[in-house]
């Protein structure tokens, strides 16, 4: 089993910055990918970015260049930096974590509401 735990979010206005975190605890040896996704009212649930344990990253689309994803030292925790938000990106964010068979763990989310 694999804990998640989301923080950092809250209310910015639209062009700010916030830094998401997401800690891992449990069984984290066994964690392949950890990701950020993302779902705003009445919207399925999306990804946004996600690594691997050897650092390789992927974006969506239409969220490169404004949004950067990381892991810490320790390997169990993954950050998000969003720059440039804009009131599209107001939603629940959750922690994602695979392991190396293929199960999924998620954390409870943290909102982040973008609004002047």
């Amino acid at each position: 089993q694999v804990q998640l735990v989301e923080s950092g979010g809250g209310l910015v206005q639209p062009g700010g910055s916030l830094k998401l975190s997401c800690v891992a605890s449990g069984m984290i040896f066994s964690i392949y990918t950890m990701g950020w996704y993302r779902q705003a009212p009445g919207k399925q649930r999306e990804l946004v970015a996600r690594i691997t344990s050897a650092g390789n990253t992927n974006y969506a689309d239409s969220l490169k260049g404004r949004f950067t994803i990381s892991r810490g030292n320790a390997k169990n925790t993954v950050y998000l930096q969003m720059n440039s938000l804009e009131p599209e990106d107001t939603a629940v964010y959750y922690c994602n974590a695979q392991t190396g068979d293929n199960m999924n763990y998620w954390g409870k989310g943290t909102l982040v509401t973008v609004s002047s």
